[in-house]
């Protein structure tokens, strides 16, 4: 019996040297709140139409690297200097519609975390030490997932909900007050996500959602949140679907807004939501992973069935690029009398997840798209 006690003892002191030591190196090397050394990396400013006095849409296709997402005042400073750009073009008003791209906040998730995790080459790796970090609440998480395919993101996600929608909230709703515009705040994933007065309440151990806020020019989120209908098949791993009968239509100063998260934009049901609400004007906010993806060919829809106009002919055939002209924003808007839209994509170096893409625009019958470029684009276009 004493030799039980006795191991149990040590046991018991393991635990306690283990817990110390983890609580020790979780504290360590953590990125303070201050703003971080940046490049904003500004490589295209573009604008279209007359100013009419009726607003704009302002497409701002930043450039991100992991470190820009060490806190809250990091990312501030570079969205920031964007919107001082498009500020000193006369670019912004209270009419103005800023929108970011897809995903612009999910890597919140990153923020106050150990300083190693920017300077990883692989997200994977970045991620894991983020969970290591908080190994006793990533653990709970894990243990309790529910029936998803990726539990690890499910879990990861679950256990940084509150502080990523605190910051989310913080950063574009600092940007809009000081800007004095409305901005769609590109999307951010988020445990059960709503809108209690006026705040984002997450609730941990629920379904994640991809959802999008718009901030008007008081700094104020405008509800409800807008959440992805048709996640793509990577997404459905651990993000639940919306609904396109839940798609809000917001009233800014600009006109009555739409905003479809990324796919979202390739399905007629969700048109005829907007249709159905009044939608005049559509943000699109997106992001195609993988560097060059959009010179690459076209593999069809992704994550949900293909609407019966497309013509299977161009699966195999078409480039990735062409077919977000061919089926997504610039046709598909036209079709419910959407007067103007943009579609702007998350471009940057975050680890190796790569990226792609460029502006996509509709103003009346007329469509068209930015060159790629390596660097950030702003694109300006005036409502007529």
């Amino acid at each position: 019996m004493r030799i039980f006690i006795r191991l149990a003892g040590i046991f018991v002191a393991a635990c306690v040297v283990f817990l110390l030591g983890h609580t020790l190196w979780a504290s360590l090397d953590r990125s303070a709140q201050n703003v971080k050394p940046f490049e904003a990396n500004l490589a295209a400013m573009e604008t279209f139409g007359v100013d009419a006095g009726k607003g704009n849409l302002l497409g701002v296709q930043p450039w991100l690297v992991p470190q820009d997402y060490a806190n809250s005042a990091t990312l501030t400073a570079k969205f920031s200097a964007y919107l001082q750009a498009a500020h000193d073009k006369r670019w912004l008003s209270d009419k103005t519609v800023a929108v970011f791209p897809e995903y612009t906040g999910t890597w919140l998730i990153a923020a106050g975390e150990k300083n190693s995790i920017y300077a990883e080459q692989n997200s994977e790796a970045a991620m894991t030490t983020v969970a290591l970090t908080h190994l006793p609440e990533f653990g709970y998480r894990l243990a309790g997932a529910p029936a998803v395919a990726d539990k690890v993101k499910w879990a990861l996600f679950s256990i940084k909900g509150k502080p990523a929608a605190a910051a989310y909230q913080q950063v574009f709703g600092a940007l809009a007050k000081k800007f004095g515009i409305n901005i769609v705040a590109g999307s951010i994933v988020l445990p059960q996500p709503e809108l209690v007065a006026g705040q984002i309440v997450v609730h941990e151990g629920q379904p994640l959602y991809n959802v999008s806020a718009v901030f008007g020019p008081d700094g104020q989120i405008i509800p409800p949140l807008v959440v992805k209908v048709f996640p793509i098949t990577d997404e459905l791993q651990f993000i639940a679907t919306g609904r396109s009968e839940a798609l809000p239509v917001f009233q800014t100063s600009a006109g009555k807004l739409g905003v479809l998260i990324c796919a979202d934009a390739w399905y007629p049901a969700n048109y005829a939501a907007l249709k159905k609400s009044g939608a005049e004007l559509l943000a699109v906010p997106s992001f195609s992973a993988h560097d060059q993806v959009w010179s690459t060919i076209w593999a069809g829809y992704n994550g949900a069935a293909q609407p019966a106009d497309v013509d299977t002919a161009d699966i195999g055939k078409i480039t990735e690029g062409d077919a977000w002209m061919k089926y997504a924003m610039p046709l598909r808007s036209q079709t419910v009398g959407i007067k103007a839209g943009l579609n702007v994509f998350l471009r940057g170096a975050l680890w190796d997840l790569g990226s792609d893409g460029a502006t996509i625009r509709v103003a009346g019958s007329e469509t068209g798209k930015g060159a790629v470029v390596k660097g950030a684009a702003l694109t300006n276009l005036w409502l007529q």
